[in-house]
């Protein structure tokens, strides 16, 4: 007998997955617990649109996180901070104070999503990366300037 996996079982297979078991296991075991339901020629053809809806959903954001990336990359992002005559700051510039400048520009994007290895200390333009989604990965230049 054909089922369709509602949700994933160890030894057979992920949600989705349209896999052969035995009658008697999809009617004893499978389908009252709510892990399959019978693989009928509407609920393959269902299972296909839900798919292909799926995949038009994800190469979309796919799209999306390609031209976040290539704005970030043409626009450098200007911080403000407190800084002596030296150029070495009050403090220092972290992910934090990246992303909400990010934010700001009108991006969305996660301190976590910053890729700092250690704060910036001094005044200067810096390479920032960016993780976005779907594997994006972006360069950032941060231009930091000095205040007072």
């Amino acid at each position: 007998m054909k089922v369709i996996l509602v949700k994933d079982v160890p030894s057979l297979g992920k949600a989705g997955s349209v896999v052969e078991v035995r009658e008697g296991y999809a009617r004893n075991y499978l389908l009252p617990r709510g892990l399959a339901r019978e693989a009928t020629e509407g609920q393959l053809r269902a299972l296909e649109q839900e798919r292909a809806a799926r995949d038009r959903k994800l190469a979309r954001e796919r799209e999306r996180a390609a031209q976040i990336a290539q704005a970030l990359r043409s626009r450098p992002v200007r911080i403000r901070a407190k800084a002596g005559a030296t150029g070495r700051l009050f403090g220092a510039v972290t992910a934090q104070q990246v992303a909400e400048a990010l934010r700001q520009m009108g991006f969305d994007v996660d301190r976590k999503q910053v890729e700092l290895p250690e704060p910036i200390k001094a005044v200067g333009t810096y390479r920032v990366g960016v993780r976005l989604p779907h594997g994006q990965h972006v360069e950032v230049e941060v231009q930091v300037t000095g205040d007072g």
